[in-house]
């Protein structure tokens, strides 16, 4: 089980979250919409430029920035 940032998967690819290295308000609001430990994300696809990327977690269909999803650590 490999640890990488959310950033690095490509459409198709699911991992967990391990933690998430951001300190301002968009931490919380990720974690409000289920990005906390042991959750599982899906990245569903990314836009034609690669960026922002649209993912699902638990139930809740999303499209994040990449450089946010950078701060976020998952384990394959």
């Amino acid at each position: 089980m490999a640890e990488t940032t959310l950033d690095t998967l490509r459409p198709g690819e699911a991992a967990h979250v391990v933690s998430l290295e951001l300190h301002h308000p968009l931490r919380r609001r990720l974690m409000e919409l289920g990005f906390v430990r042991g959750a599982r994300v899906s990245v569903l696809r990314h836009a034609p430029m690669g960026d922002p990327v649209e993912l699902r977690i638990g139930g809740t269909e999303l499209a994040l920035r990449r450089t946010d999803l950078s701060a976020v650590r998952v384990r394959s």
